[in-house]
């Protein structure tokens, strides 16, 4: 037999003489010698009652644990895209601690070509095996997939999902029993819609005794091949009618306009988005962007909420092709002398896939970039992207209408003009009209900053590059800079700032400088809106009613944090499970301030 090499988050997978994938780690088989698809299709499919426990629904939600090979959700999909409600929406949530690879995936599903039509997508976007939530596209499908990558319990207490039906397929309780505790059948309940099944292969007294003690009504039916049995259990309460699609308004054409714009697209909805200057007015208009996450090595909130934000960028992005991408790779070079040591303590984590970011000493940042360098980091990702080609793609259709005002009643809300005429109707309002955001609601905490970036025509850089500055290439030459300075929101083009960013860059990379015009440089200001604590805010502002939502507060990575803060929203607004874990979700709840200061005002 041949043994696959592994890593800290591999399960040893083993090929067995027969070609049947098994885990050294657990000493268990991924699925049936007999007939894995049939077996599935029987366990968890029929198990759980589909296709008719999700038919005439708008919205059906299937969560697992034990995403494995991938077996039980490609079935689950080739029975939806067969057999899935006409409009209907299909989420999934899967649970794996040690995600194999995407060849290993590829041998194993290889088995049943009669899947292809689904395994191909899926392994096409199989999912990243850093640690965290990880959100999988499959064009064409109508399905939304998360899948957490940690372990069962910590996953189901982060996730804020609310399923229908469970596959419970972790390797079996006598190898596997920390998957099968109560704690996690507990959370498996309260994690449950009214209603909600579960289906599995195992029949063992715990797990029966478990389900019933978290309040499912626990049954054994027939088993697949020599299993005599399997079980399925339901808890009480029936599942809620779908209700009509809702309306949504979004306030705002930069990158979070167009990100929200996308992210409820993506769940069947029509959004209207409004901005009376159009799209990529303000702070997302610049020539070029760079997309790279913000660094941190306390490994903490702050640090997953990026390395998670920008794996999502970058998914959404190169999904849009060469004409949003200018460039891929960048780096960020070393500032203090203790930036090596924080550097490496963040590549050496498992918040980024192998490789992901390396290391890089002075002598290959030299290299990279023609000239003496301090090192850095190489993020392999990084992208410049051509932002007014992505707000096309997004929000492709933008109204011009001023809107000053919003007001909530009884049928939903209203968008009013300056002089209080009614310019639109809508369910939900979404703002994201940058610093400006707090005019429509002033309990939205935003601070302005302005800055300024250069523009060189006809000259290169080798790299996109990354310090206190930045310089990224444009399709007609070299974008540079930018000012930062907090409370201004003017935005008329200053030569003073001009020099002050010839400045910065010279004083990193002379050469680089020393090549670039003096004259003839063009430039552009916009301001961008930032909060306190440097986090984005994405949901519900404090003290709104039901169907207001914010998103800004990107600060100068909002084209790295904007798509996945939308999705977020998104799932808030439908009341849909969030592509956060609830940590991070908390993080950048928009009330969070006002929470902070009761808490330091009570006794």
């Amino acid at each position: 037999m041949t043994v696959t090499p592994s890593s800290p988050a591999d399960p040893d997978l083993v090929w067995d003489e027969d070609g049947l994938p098994r885990s050294g780690l657990y000493g268990d088989v991924y699925f049936s010698a007999e007939d894995g698809l049939s077996e599935t299709r029987a366990v968890f499919l029929a198990g759980g009652g589909l296709p008719e426990a999700w038919a005439g629904r708008a919205s059906f939600t299937v969560a697992e644990l034990g995403f494995g090979t991938g077996l039980n959700i490609a079935a689950l999909l080739d029975l939806w895209t067969r057999a899935g409600p006409p409009g209907g929406h299909l989420h999934i949530f899967s649970v794996e601690g040690h995600p194999i690879s995407r060849d290993d995936a590829a041998r194993a599903l290889g088995r049943w070509p009669e899947l292809e039509a689904v395994t191909a997508p899926l392994l096409a976007a199989w999912p990243r095996r850093a640690r965290g939530f990880h959100r999988i596209d499959l064009p064409g499908m109508g399905v939304t997939f998360d899948l957490a990558v940690m372990e069962a319990a910590e996953a189901l207490s982060a996730w804020s999902g609310r399923a229908d039906l469970w596959f419970l397929d972790g390797f079996a309780p006598s190898t596997n029993p920390a998957m099968w505790r109560q704690e996690v059948l507990d959370l498996v309940a309260a994690r449950s819609a009214p209603g909600g099944k579960v289906a599995t292969f195992t029949v063992a007294g715990a797990v029966r005794r478990g389900l019933a003690s978290a309040g499912f009504a626990v049954e054994k039916r027939p088993g697949f091949g020599r299993k005599r049995e399997r079980l399925e259990a339901r808890l009480p309460g029936d599942a809620s009618a779908p209700g009509p699609a809702p309306t949504v308004a979004i306030l705002g054409a930069g990158v979070a306009g167009a990100a929200l714009a996308r992210a409820f697209a993506a769940l069947g909805l029509e959004p209207t988005v409004f901005d009376p200057d159009g799209p990529g007015a303000g702070a997302s208009g610049n020539a070029a962007a760079l997309v790279t996450p913000r660094l941190d090595a306390g490994l903490g909130v702050a640090a997953r909420l990026y390395a998670q934000a920008f794996a999502r960028a970058v998914d959404l992005y190169a999904a849009e092709g060469p004409a949003v991408a200018l460039a891929r790779g960048a780096l960020l070079l070393e500032q203090e002398a203790r930036d090596a040591a924080r550097f490496a303590r963040i590549a050496a984590s498992d918040l980024y896939e192998p490789g992901a970011l390396a290391l890089q000493d002075a002598a290959a940042t030299t290299t990279l970039l023609g000239e003496a360098a301090a090192g850095g980091v190489r993020f392999r990702d990084g992208l410049v992207i051509e932002p007014r080609a992505l707000l096309d793609r997004w929000a492709p259709a933008v109204r011009r209408d001023a809107v000053a005002a919003v007001r909530r009643d009884e049928g939903g809300w209203t968008l009013l003009d300056a002089d209080g005429a009614v310019i639109a109707r809508a369910d939900i309002v979404c703002l994201a009209a940058g610093h400006r955001a707090g005019g429509l609601w002033d309990r939205v905490v935003l601070q302005p900053v302005r800055g300024q970036v250069s523009i060189a025509s006809d000259a290169t850089v080798p790299l996109a590059v990354s310090w206190g500055g930045y310089a990224v290439p444009t399709l007609q030459g070299v974008l540079y800079g930018a000012t930062f300075d907090r409370g201004r929101d003017d935005t008329a083009v200053a030569a003073v700032d001009h020099d002050r960013n010839r400045a910065l860059l010279a004083g990193t990379l002379p050469a680089l400088a020393a090549r670039l015009p003096e004259s003839g440089v063009e430039g552009r200001a916009a301001v961008r809106a930032t909060t306190p604590d440097h986090l984005p805010i994405a949901g519900r502002p404090a003290g709104a009613p039901p169907g207001l939502f914010v998103l800004g507060g990107l600060g100068s990575r909002g084209f790295c944090t904007a798509p996945l803060m939308a999705e977020h929203v998104a799932a808030l607004a439908l009341d849909l499970p969030s592509p956060l874990p609830a940590d991070l979700a908390e993080a950048i709840d928009p009330s969070r301030f006002e929470a902070r200061a009761a808490r330091r005002t009570s006794p």
